[in-house]
């Protein structure tokens, strides 16, 4: 559970940041790259996880001094965020599906959850292979949130995103500063 709530934690900031920008920039905290300036190992496996759809946008990050790939994809229509390690092994998987698609308790968690508010968006999360949290962009009024549920039903998260979002955006600023400073 302690794993699913950190995982949870983390999946939103990454949401945010996705969420905010639309696409991957640099203005996320990573720097945009073609395919070809990716390792051959990365290289394979954004093929791999193409085939069928195309590459949207590709990003390189590092935080902690790992390095990661991130490919934002569309297959079939729908959006698909994969994080690849160096080696090529994919990390984290964010597809989008249908609410009709979650188990039950998710489905039923989701709606408790967003009350009067209308789910406009779900997705399936997955990281290094553990079961999949779903997320769901809910509109209540003019006021976005995210809830992210366990497979049972198990609530992870809701947050209000405006005030996130404030909060990430001078956060960066802030490192901005710092950074121009030295």
């Amino acid at each position: 559970m302690k794993m699913l709530k950190s995982c949870g934690t983390a999946l939103y900031l990454i949401s945010v940041s996705l969420l905010g920008a639309g696409t991957l920039s640099a203005a996320d905290g990573e720097k945009s790259v073609k395919l070809g300036d990716l390792p051959a190992a990365v290289q394979k496996t954004v093929r791999e996880q193409s085939k069928g759809g195309k590459v949207a946008g590709l990003a390189i990050e590092v935080e902690n001094g790992k390095t990661s790939y991130e490919a934002e994809l569309k297959i079939k229509g729908q959006g698909k965020d994969i994080v690849i390690d160096e080696n090529g092994v994919v990390r984290e998987v964010e597809e989008r599906t249908e609410l009709s698609a979650l188990p039950a308790a998710a489905v039923m968690q989701l709606k408790k959850s967003a009350g009067k508010g209308k789910i406009v968006r779900v997705e399936a999360i997955s990281k290094d292979g553990a079961p999949a949290v779903y997320e769901a962009l809910v509109k209540t009024g003019g006021v976005k949130s995210e809830i992210t549920v366990a497979a049972d039903g198990k609530l992870i998260s809701d947050i209000t995103l405006k005030g996130e979002a404030e909060k990430t955006r001078k956060g960066e600023a802030a490192a901005r500063k710092a950074a121009e400073r030295k």
